[in-house]
């Protein structure tokens, strides 16, 4: 089985995260990143799709040459080979950007019999490009899979909801989005790091993709940061002392604010 798996390179989130005071776009670049920890996910369930048969793992990110960490370390917990989408003019880019970014470099990677995605990115938090990329596919979309069956030529997910769970199936070729209850990702093995260092990783820009800039980056985004102020440093707390009374200044406290 083929499969492509879509994966980003997101700060850190235990880094100080900030935005670029000239655009105000998040910055990349002078921040530590690493590969989104819900992106892990759709790595391992494709993992173990082909461990269970047999087939090759493609996968393609889109962003800044830092963004190769994040292909160096899917490719290290066993992925087969790597496509980095790189150029200038991607900066800035929203999600129906990046959707059509993504879809143009699976179709030239080649049609796949599955998609995955982790269900959204740890920095964004919208969960919208994995519709937005299956509907530019022509393939049906199935998100927020908590479990995963995949059959000769057929997916089964179970989504799992506050009140209910539901059983959706889907022909293939299709995209599905994982949660992160559907598996456990591995570690990289000292073989899978070693292995890592020799598998393909090819790099492309808009021109490989048929795309111009005037189809992306910032000028092309539909939404945009207008401002933003960093955060006020945390204040001393108030200590109130319960000298009998204390629960009617507790509630005191919170309706002042709202709260109750």
């Amino acid at each position: 089985m083929n499969i492509v798996v879509c994966v980003k390179y997101v700060p850190d989130t235990q880094a100080e995260r900030t935005f670029n005071a000239s655009d105000n776009t998040t910055d990349r670049v002078n921040v530590d990143g690493l590969l989104s920890e819900l992106d892990e996910y759709a790595v391992e369930e494709a993992l173990k799709i082909v461990e269970a048969g047999e087939g090759v793992v493609t996968v393609v990110t889109v962003g800044p040459a830092q963004a190769s960490d994040a292909l160096k370390k899917a490719l290290q917990m066993g992925a087969d080979k790597a496509v980095h989408v790189i150029d200038d003019a991607i900066h800035g880019s929203d999600a129906l950007a990046t959707s059509l970014v993504l879809a143009k470099a699976i179709e030239k990677v080649g049609m796949p019999d599955l998609v995955l995605t982790g269900m959204s990115s740890t920095d964004g938090i919208m969960g919208v490009v994995p519709t937005m990329l299956a509907e530019r596919l022509g393939l049906p979309a199935v998100t927020f899979a908590s479990d995963l069956t995949v059959g000769a030529d057929s997916v089964t997910a179970r989504r799992d909801g506050d009140a209910a769970s539901q059983t959706i199936e889907a022909a293939l070729p299709a995209l599905v989005s994982v949660t992160d209850q559907i598996n456990e990702p591995r570690y990289p093995s000292f073989k899978g790091i070693m292995a890592a260092k020799k598998k393909p990783v090819e790099t492309w820009g808009l021109a490989d993709l048929g795309l111009s800039a005037d189809e992306v980056g910032l000028d092309a985004a539909w939404t945009k940061v207008t401002a933003f102020e960093a955060r006020p440093p945390r204040q001393q707390g108030t200590i109130v002392k319960d000298e009998g009374d204390g629960g009617g200044k507790l509630a005191s406290f919170l309706a002042e604010r709202k709260f109750i």
